[in-house]
């Protein structure tokens, strides 16, 4: 899923390229792809695009004098660029949005759509959109306390809650966790004060250096892929790769579709986590610690 970094990534190569410019046409595959019927989509054509900007990660697209294109990729909602005009996949094409500088293509990878897309007017039905999630890279340490501490979750789902937190999913949680040195399953309400500092620095470093990372790669080009499983990742798919810090086998955590990384060495003092996957199937013979992982 795009997360803030590829969220950034996107918006920087957007900008210089139909900030200015106007919408030509709009062309859908899909038509479940649009979530709203008012304002219509063709109401788009021809209006000058004068900014570009994102809610969390929603993509939005302004067109002069109060319109907005609001797109949410979701898991597997890719956007391309090209100077001429698309030809929309059948397979994984749901739109292409033909500027007067050029034309973007919007695809989704896999069989379930969920990639959505809003056209809305005006800065009070933009705002409906906005989850509440705070920005982390804008919060002082009491904001990103009290957004951690407003429900007790664990840390995995409280840094992906939209409502808590703007612009971090899966991957990027499990990169703060391990560099914040903190469990995924650890209860948000059970923290000290040294643990929530501790997760903000952490939260704060990750993202930075991660959007100086995607925008540096993208240059002055079009992203061309999302950083889930990139290589420079501490823990995120690294599952059994050794861990940069300490050595240690990185391992999981399984559930549905969903899957969290972790160092046992780093974050959860040499205890292993119960993965769903295989710990119901072992019973028993499911290890504990490092070291019974080891001797197995």
């Amino acid at each position: 899923m795009p997360e803030l970094p590829e969220i950034v990534a996107y918006l920087r190569a957007l900008k210089p390229r139909i900030v200015g410019a106007s919408l030509t046409e709009v062309r859908l595959r899909s038509f479940a792809l649009l979530k709203t019927f008012d304002p219509p989509l063709d109401s788009l054509t021809g209006r000058r695009v004068d900014r570009v900007d994102r809610i969390g990660k929603r993509l939005v697209i302004g067109f002069e004098p109060d319109l907005f294109l609001v797109l949410h990729l979701m898991v597997a909602g890719r956007l391309k660029w090209a100077e001429a005009k698309w030809e929309i996949p059948r397979k994984r094409g749901l739109a292409a949005f033909d500027f007067s500088t050029g034309s973007l293509l919007l695809t989704e990878a896999g069989t379930k759509r969920r990639v959505a897309l809003h056209v809305v007017r005006g800065a009070e039905a933009l705002q409906a959109l906005d989850p509440g999630g705070t920005e982390v890279l804008d919060a002082t340490l009491e904001v990103f306390r009290a957004a951690l501490l407003q429900e007790r979750h664990t840390l995995k789902r409280a840094l992906t809650d939209p409502r808590a937190f703007s612009g971090i999913g899966g991957a990027f949680a499990d990169e703060i966790l391990h560099a914040a040195k903190l469990s995924p399953l650890q209860l948000s309400t059970n923290l000290d004060a040294g643990e929530i500092e501790r997760l903000w620095h952490g939260s704060r470093k990750i993202l930075e250096e991660w959007v100086e990372i995607r925008c540096a790669e993208v240059g002055d080009g079009f992203p061309e892929k999302v950083t889930a499983f990139h290589p420079r990742m501490a823990v995120h798919g690294k599952y059994r790769e050794p861990c940069p810090v300490c050595g240690t086998p990185i391992q999981r955590i399984v559930y549905a579709d969903r899957e969290t990384n972790y160092c046992p060495i780093c974050q959860t003092q040499g205890r292993l986590l119960a993965d769903r996957a295989l710990s119901r199937l072992l019973k028993d013979d499911w290890p504990t610690s490092v070291e019974e992982l080891e001797e197995g």
